[in-house]
């Protein structure tokens, strides 16, 4: 329940640049050095953004970037790396500032997320949430992915 608050520093801009610091490290910047993917903006803009620039689709490839739409509760979006397919229906990721509290800003490696979609089309996901030891409650609504190749 405290993961939309935690994600409020997804944004173009961290508050500090470098992982550590207070304030800690966002998921564009993070996203952006482990993929060499160079698109600006906030999470959510990504999606736009890569458009015409690099390959993007519903199907996850290790090494893109999975992009959570903005929505109420997640203001700026959400990026995080494919860095493991598991199934057809889970992937691992690496990303920053999905936590809350003293791990806030920090970077969370070989995360689960789980696609609940209907259409099996990674549309609506579940992100696995370290303060629970489990997937969240909450289904985040997703946009697709962004490859590591230009279109």
């Amino acid at each position: 329940m405290l993961a939309p608050f935690a994600l409020l520093g997804c944004a173009t801009t961290p508050r500090v640049p470098q992982p550590g610091g207070p304030g800690g490290l966002s998921c564009v910047p993070y996203a952006r050095a482990r993929t060499g993917i160079v698109l600006r903006g906030d999470a959510w803009q990504w999606w736009e953004a890569a458009e015409g620039r690099y390959a993007r689709g519903r199907a996850p490839r290790v090494g893109s970037v999975l992009v959570l739409m903005r929505t109420s509760r997640l203001p700026h979006g959400h990026v995080a790396v494919v860095t493991r397919l598991v199934s057809t229906r889970e992937i691992w990721v690496d990303h920053a500032n999905w936590a809350s509290g003293a791990a806030k800003g920090r970077e969370a490696r070989d995360q689960p997320v789980q696609d609940i979609s209907a259409g099996n089309d990674w549309s609506l996901v579940r992100v696995w949430f370290p303060p629970v030891n489990g997937y969240g409650a909450s289904n985040w609504p997703a946009l697709g992915f962004i490859h590591d190749a230009m279109a």
